[in-house]
């Protein structure tokens, strides 16, 4: 299993930080995403051996729901949760209401859907300077986080 790479953790350098999307731990646990679960299983293992990984209570929540019902060959939930587990010991961002209104001024700033602003504002509340998505545009920059797509040359 990926998330058990490295899963002993320390703190994190604040510069080197990279918060990752749920669809880049889904890539590196689908079994049928060929070259996209290569990627996303060499940014895991980076993120492991560096100890820069960070994520979200939300990540975690769409990656199990995501990893368990809508992959061709679903995880079972065990081992879904034991992924949840591991990323768990990366930098964890867990919302409060103001996580909330900041994100929704972010949707209102850049015209995003709330759940995309919510994943940046996460990024950035963690001290992000890459997040790694193919959800959003690439190359894009949404306050001091940058967006980098792993999956396009």
């Amino acid at each position: 299993m990926v998330g058990s790479i490295g899963a002993a953790t320390s703190s994190m350098s604040a510069e080197a930080r990279s918060f990752v999307d749920t669809n880049v731990l889904v890539y590196a646990h689908d079994t049928t995403a060929g070259v996209k679960r290569d990627e996303a299983r060499a940014i895991v293992r980076d993120l492991w051996e560096s100890r820069d990984g960070c994520v979200s209570v939300q990540v975690l929540q769409e990656f199990f729901v995501t990893a368990t019902r809508k992959l061709a060959q679903p995880l079972e939930t065990r081992t879904a949760a034991s992924a949840v587990e591991d990323f768990a010991q990366w930098r964890l961002h867990a919302p409060d209401a103001a996580d909330v209104v900041a994100a929704i001024e972010l949707h209102q700033r850049y015209d995003l859907s709330f759940w995309d602003a919510m994943i940046i504002h996460s990024a950035a509340a963690l001290g992000c300077g890459v997040l790694y998505s193919e959800d959003l545009n690439a190359g894009q920059r949404y306050e001091s986080v940058l967006v980098v797509d792993p999956f396009v040359s």
